[in-house]
């Protein structure tokens, strides 16, 4: 297994950008995302808070393979808006991320030259007041073992960087984990004292 193997890089948190041109606003939103269905929540949002803007143009790519992506030009000019979006996730090699730029029309046409370059320049602006960050795939597994087994178990999850997401604590506890892939040693440990299933 290589190490690179699951590694990829995105973004911590939410940063914006902004260019203008002619009049014309262009509000770059990069935004850290992990599913389809979270993008189409996050594109609903922005139309709905900028019900004067006329286009949300986007982009987005998912999965350490880098292999689910799209690009939408919403009604501008074909390849004029999302494909210079996307181009800029691609330059600055990031996936789990979604690029929505809100545009507000300022009465002159930009022609699509000039779109390629508004949307590009307010991408890469949002992406450079990024911080970038490298992340692993995780495995969701869900582990169940006798409560007196609790402390120990808790003190193997500390010295790790699995992340638990829901607990439930009776006679038979279940802890339910995101494991980073590179963490086999933790999960060979945990299958030994636990029921261990991937989720």
């Amino acid at each position: 297994m290589s190490s690179q193997q699951g590694k990829y890089l995105t973004i911590a948190a939410i940063s914006e950008g902004f260019y203008r041109e002619r009049g014309s606003k262009f509000y770059a939103y990069a935004i850290p995302c992990s599913s389809e269905h979270e993008i189409k929540e996050h594109i609903a949002r922005l139309r709905k808070e900028n019900p004067q803007a006329v286009h949300v143009c986007s982009a987005f790519r998912l999965g350490s393979d880098k292999k689910v992506f799209r690009a939408s030009d919403d009604g501008e000019p074909s390849n004029s808006a999302g494909p210079p979006i996307l181009g800029q996730i691609q330059s600055f090699d990031l996936t789990n991320i979604l690029i929505a730029i809100v545009r507000y029309y300022g009465g002159t046409n930009l022609g699509v030259g000039g779109l390629i370059n508004a949307y590009k320049t307010a991408s890469k602006d949002a992406l450079e007041q990024a911080t970038i960050v490298e992340c692993e795939d995780e495995l969701q597994v869900r582990i169940q073992f006798p409560y007196e087994e609790l402390s120990p178990i808790m003190k193997l999850l500390k010295q790790s960087t699995a992340r638990i997401t829901a607990q439930e604590v009776n006679t038979q506890t279940s802890i339910d984990l995101n494991v980073p892939i590179s963490q086999q040693q933790l999960l060979e440990e945990l299958k030994k004292r636990t029921i261990l299933t991937i989720v």
